[in-house]
């Protein structure tokens, strides 16, 4: 298998995963058949679209290519007509976006190198590649994105760019190295909302108030 089908066959699974992750976030919010398919669309496609208008990939692939909207429309229309089927759907999501993370930043990282970005500059568009389509899908449904929160998600993402820049530095940028830096964030980011690690956030204190001293009158 050459390169350039194994990045081709990561990116679909991408987007099957991440379309599943935002059609079950769309379906735990009621909306109907077209607002879980756009949903899905949005989550499974927005980081890749974000990726290549980086790069100078135009037109992206997910509009070039009707295997990754097609990908996205059916597995959004899978989940929204299997969805009975699907207990937990939190539970669902979480484990989707998870390994959606994984794979998008990945191969958004290895797409970035290939672009002949520098290996910062491609940590940072691998890290934006897998943080967009769950962005997107948060502020559809209606919810804080996951990215602003305190829990381990774009910390987890940058991690495994650094991994992938290190390997290809290095000439290690085979399957099983790459697959193994995908399994590191999927990893991270599960057992980071399993033992609730999250990043710090700012203590707010009330505001002093100065004493008015003793009534003059």
């Amino acid at each position: 298998m050459t390169t350039s089908t194994a990045l081709l066959l990561a990116d679909l699974v991408g987007v099957a995963v991440f379309a599943a992750s935002g059609a079950s976030a769309a379906v735990a919010k009621r909306l109907d058949l077209f607002g879980v398919a756009f949903v899905g669309f949005v989550a499974a496609l927005g980081g890749g679209i974000f990726r290549d208008l980086v790069i100078g990939e135009v037109p992206p692939l997910a509009f070039a290519d009707w295997r990754y909207a097609a990908t996205a429309a059916i597995t959004a229309g899978a989940v929204f007509w299997l969805h009975p089927q699907l207990a937990r759907l939190r539970t669902t999501v979480l484990l989707l976006d998870a390994a959606g993370l994984a794979l998008f930043t990945v191969t958004g990282t290895l797409k970035a190198l290939d672009a002949h970005v520098p290996p910062v500059g491609a940590c940072v568009i691998g890290m934006l590649s897998g943080i967009g389509g769950g962005l997107g899908r948060d502020l559809l449904t209606g919810e804080i994105p996951v990215v602003l929160r305190r829990e381990i998600y774009a910390v987890a993402a940058l991690a495994g760019a650094v991994v992938v820049a290190v390997l290809q530095r290095v000439g290690q940028a085979g399957t099983a190295p790459i697959a193994a830096a995908a399994v590191l964030i999927f990893v991270v980011r599960v057992v980071a909302l399993r033992r609730r690690w999250a990043v710090p956030v700012a203590t707010l204190r009330p505001p002093r108030t100065r004493d008015p001293g003793p009534d003059p009158r």
